[in-house]
């Protein structure tokens, strides 16, 4: 790579805009129209929002961890930064189209980069049937809600909801029940990523339920289509010495 015109996003928070402003100094201000690389200061979820406001400009995008987690995100280390963009492992992220029809039967679109999900919104569980590609998987599926993932975000709320790790990689795509009560031994299903997932509220009026893209949030929700783009395509760098191959792998071994 020869990326040397880096733009820098910075979260709210006060450290990652003061290293903004560091940076800038440093390797100079780039509009999104010259820049060769996006810099993103902040956490995964400043990450996501990062991904989903500029996958137009079709740049890659680099990350420096000024939140907690940061899976998607490197060090904030900032010694020698436009070397290790240079020497970074490169992955390709395709994401999560999501449509929602309301119970007002309004339509509400949106893009995932780690799951689509549906909450029950009220104190009553959820019933939702599942169909794959036009053939009904099962007719009612009891629980808190219901999620699908990518590989990339296979380690985010679908390994909290005891969903598998996905490798990077891998063609598929993860179905993972949220604190299901029936079928009470139905723990989700790994699909192909070219699936085509619906998914029906039974009872939505009685029972409401909320479609979540990442974090944008559509409420009142009668059924939900997803399935995973074909021309989208998010790039984003890791540091050699911490991939994000090598993240997974280290997941599935933490106890």
């Amino acid at each position: 790579m020869n990326l040397n015109k880096p733009v820098f996003l910075a979260s709210s928070n006060n450290e990652a805009i003061e290293q903004k402003k560091v940076l800038e100094a440093q390797y100079g201000t780039n509009s999104l129209d010259n820049a060769d690389v996006i810099v993103v200061l902040g956490g995964d979820g400043f990450m996501l929002e990062a991904i989903k406001s500029h996958m137009s400009q079709d740049l890659p995008l680099f990350g420096l961890n000024y939140g907690s987690i940061g899976f998607l995100m490197n060090s904030s280390n900032q010694n020698d930064l436009l070397n290790r963009i240079n020497q970074s492992q490169s992955i390709k992220i395709s994401p999560l189209i999501m449509k929602a029809i309301g119970v007002d039967d309004s339509i509400h679109e949106a893009i995932a980069i780690n799951e689509v999900s549906l909450l029950r919104e009220t104190h009553q569980a959820s019933k939702i049937k599942i169909s794959v590609d036009g053939k009904v998987r099962l007719d009612e599926l009891i629980c808190d809600g219901v999620l699908i993932s990518t590989p990339s975000g296979s380690t985010a709320y679908n390994l909290s909801a005891h969903g598998p790790i996905l490798p990077i990689n891998a063609d598929v795509l993860a179905l993972t029940p949220i604190s299901a009560f029936r079928p009470r031994r139905w723990k989700g299903a790994i699909l192909n990523n070219e699936s085509n997932v619906k998914f029906e509220i039974i009872e939505s009026k009685k029972r409401p339920v909320s479609a979540v893209a990442d974090s944008t949030e559509f409420r009142d929700i009668k059924s939900v289509d997803v399935h995973q783009s074909i021309d989208k395509v998010v790039e984003l760098l890791f540091d050699q010495d911490h991939s994000f191959d090598e993240r997974i792998l280290n997941e599935q071994f933490k106890f």
